[in-house]
Formats: structure tokens, sequence, C-alpha cells
């Protein structure tokens, strides 16, 4: 019968030790993740759930239970409607021509040609620039006598007043937005390129593939995690523009702009109604979700390497 020495018997003890050392480290430094992901997410987000519930007036200082009634008002709400269907055509103008022309011009700039380093520096600058200064500068020139008119004054055409139309404005503030974050997913398809093996692509020109045929079949497939990357900042970050609309047209004219966080803040801000913007938080928030689970969970059937 083996008799286990001194040293032997206490190895057991010793990784004992080790692991619940181990274990406090990783506790110690996942802390800070975990206790501000309740304090500034779980914890907002039951509060909003909560606040949804009651009819909350601030000036009147009440604050009483309703129910699923802010719920029932959504549906009724033509307004609201109006704001759902004026955040779709900014999400859709937004997402499609942002990740298009990202697109094109890093595969423009990942050329080796003179000067591509100044233009991606010139395309990324506005994403550094403050937001509120960038749409102040576009406010001006959108103006009926504004640059952008003007320019096209010198070239024979009478430019419309464009934050004042319908149509127009809705076209404004989607450029605005696109040109001030273009450059952001431009960077992102640029890094993406670059590591693109050259080998492919040389063998697939030395089997007869042209220019596009390779970049539909071997470079949008490798680059697919960043499409996919890109397209969810993308959306979530066009539900969510506020300053933008705020200080460029205020949601007009009339409620064509009236993006849904604009009009959250109004029912908030303007009209008291916290209860019922907390709703509206809420509804926000599904949507956010919903479109971010559909793209993750159809990620399997078209971004390369995904199983």
């Amino acid at each position: 019968m083996a008799v286990l020495t001194r040293s032997q018997a206490g190895r057991p003890q010793r990784r004992s030790a080790w692991r619940r050392r181990d274990a406090a480290w990783g506790y110690a430094f996942t802390a800070p993740v975990v206790l501000g992901g309740l304090a500034f997410v779980i914890g907002p987000l039951v509060a909003v759930i909560w606040y949804s519930l009651h009819e909350w007036n601030v000036l009147a200082n009440t604050f009483t239970f309703a129910g699923a009634e802010n719920y029932e008002r959504m549906l009724a709400d033509a307004s609201l409607h109006d704001s759902l269907v004026a955040s779709a055509w900014f999400s859709v103008g937004v997402v499609v021509l942002n990740i298009s022309l990202a697109l094109f011009l890093a595969v423009l700039l990942n050329q080796k040609l003179p000067g591509t380093t100044f233009f991606r520096v010139a395309f990324f600058s506005p994403v550094v620039v403050s937001l509120v200064a960038w749409t102040i500068v576009w406010g001006f020139l959108l103006q009926a006598d504004g640059g952008i008119n003007s320019f096209l004054g010198m070239l024979g055409a009478d430019g419309p007043n464009w934050l004042r139309n319908n149509v127009t404005a809705m076209v404004a503030v989607v450029v605005v937005q696109v040109f001030k974050n273009v450059g952001l997913n431009m960077i992102l398809f640029l890094s993406a390129l670059q590591g693109v093996p050259e080998e492919i692509q040389e063998a697939a020109t030395l089997d007869g593939a042209g220019a596009w045929r390779r970049f539909w079949s071997i470079t949008i497939p490798m680059i697919s995690p960043t499409l996919l990357l890109v397209s969810i900042l993308t959306i979530v970050g066009s539900l969510e523009t506020f300053a933008l609309i705020d200080v460029l047209t205020q949601g007009g004219p009339g409620s064509s702009t009236t993006v849904l966080v604009y009009y959250l803040y109004r029912q908030a801000f303007e009209f008291n109604q916290f209860g019922y913007a907390s709703a509206i938080a809420v509804l926000l928030f599904v949507i956010v979700l919903a479109l971010t689970l559909v793209q993750w969970q159809t990620r399997k059937r078209w971004v390369f390497h995904e199983v």
C-alpha cells in the first residue's frame, strides 16, 4: 500500500487554492463589465418598461398605474404611424446609400494609386467632426439662398428650398447623415479588402475570371463578415438618429422627417407624456432587437466561414 508524502498530500490543496485564486481574479476582472451592464443597460431597460406601464406627468407630479393603456394608445396614434413610416424611409435611404457608397470608395481607395492616403483622410475626417457643427453648416448650405442653390444657379438651374419640401427634406437629412458617417464604414471595408489574399485573385485571373466576376465571387464572400458588422451598425445607428433631425429640420416640414426617436423626444420633453414616451422607447427597442436578430440568424446563408 502506497504512502503519500507530505508534499504529495499538499498538492491537491495547493491546486484548489490556485483555482480559487484564479476564479477570484476572473470575477474581479469581469465585475466592472457586469456591473456596468446591470447599471447602464439592464437597469434602464427594466425602468423604461416599468414607466411604460404608468401615466407619469412630471409637471402635475402624478405617477399612476395605467397597465397596457400606453400600448393601446400607440395602435391608434396616427402621428406615431407617420413617424414609423418616416423612420423606415430614413433608415432604408441611409443603409442603402451608406453601405454602397462606403464599399465603392473602399474599392477605389484600395488601389495602388497616388493620392489614396489623402482621399482616405478626406473621406474619414467628417466622422471626427462634431455632429452639431456638421449639421449647422449643412443647414446653411441647404437654405433657399444657401451654397448649394448658389452653385446650381451658376449652372443655370434653380434649386428648391431643400428643407421646406417633404421629399427634398427627407433626401437632405439622408444625404447629410450618409456623408457624416460613410468614412467609418469605408475604413472598415478597406481593412477587410486588404485582408483578401492576392493569391486567390491571381488564381481566378489565370482561370479567366474578369474583374466583376472576381468581385462578386471572391471579394464579397471574403469580406462578408465585415459586411454583416457594417449592416448591423448602420441599421441601428439610423434608427437612433436624433441630433441631426433636431438641428436640421425639427421633424418638419409637417411630420415628414419626424423619425421615431424624435417623436419619442417630443412626447417626453414637449408634452410631458413620459409614460407614453417610455412605451415608444420599448417599441424602438423591440424593432432594433428584431432587425438585429434577423440579420444574425440569416448570416449562415451568406457570411463566409459561417456554418
